[in-house]
Order: C-alpha cells, then sequence, then structure tokens
C-alpha cells in the first residue's frame, strides 16, 4: 500500500471544524485582553505619595503583561488563520521540511502545526 500524502477532503473538514472553534476561542481572548488593556486606567482617587508611585508601577507591568499575552495570541490566530488557508489549497498537514505527512494525532493537538515532530527537532 503506498504511504497516504494528504489528507482526504473529509478529514480535511474535521481539521476546519477543529482550527475554527480554537479560532473563535482564541479571537474571544484577545478582544477580552485588548479590551481589558484600555479600561485599565486609574480611577483618579489620590492616594499616599509612596502607595500611588508602587501602584503605578504595578499597573504598568499589568499592562505590559497584557500587551505580551495579546501579542502571542495575535500569533496565535495569525497561524490558525494560515492553517485556514493551507485547508484550501489541501496542503494542511504537509511537513514543510520533509513533505511527509504530520500525523494526525499531532495536528489534532496543534491544528496549526508545519512540520512533524522529528522535522522540528532536527530544526533547531
Amino acid at each position: 500500500m503506498a504511504e497516504k500524502t494528504r489528507y482526504t477532503d473529509e478529514e480535511l473538514a474535521e481539521f476546519k471544524a477543529l482550527i475554527l472553534e480554537k479560532l473563535e476561542r482564541a479571537q474571544k481572548d484577545y478582544d477580552r485582553l485588548r479590551e481589558s488593556m484600555m479600561n485599565n486606567q486609574s480611577d483618579g482617587s489620590d492616594t499616599a505619595p509612596t502607595f500611588k508611585v508602587l501602584e503605578e508601577g504595578a499597573m504598568t507591568l499589568q499592562k505590559e503583561e497584557k500587551a505580551t499575552l495579546a501579542a502571542h495570541q495575535l500569533k496565535f490566530i495569525q497561524h490558525l488563520k494560515a492553517a485556514l488557508v493551507r485547508i484550501e489549497n489541501k496542503t494542511y498537514g504537509i511537513c514543510r521540511i520533509t513533505g511527509k505527512l504530520i500525523p494526525k494525532a499531532r495536528l489534532m493537538a496543534v491544528p496549526h502545526a508545519t512540520t512533524t515532530v522529528d522535522a522540528k527537532k532536527n530544526e533547531k
């Protein structure tokens, strides 16, 4: 029996449904992060000067952490959208390094994967 070179249309539809579900959740998380960053402003209450400096430092740190999380979430969203394009092109699930089919179990766990685990290990 010949080695499988691509996933069937039914399998691609299954992956697409999984990716769309993850994309919807990721977009909601990203929107929440952005909203909380924008609403994270001081209420203007004046506290003792020492505490005000500490508060501002803590707020700056929180804002930076949220910005970092939002950037990671946006990158994840972009990877998921790229995976949808590969599904439409019928190139989804093909390792970009070896050209072999990425195992279904890996794609179910990491649906935006573009390499097999072995290729990823050798890439570093």
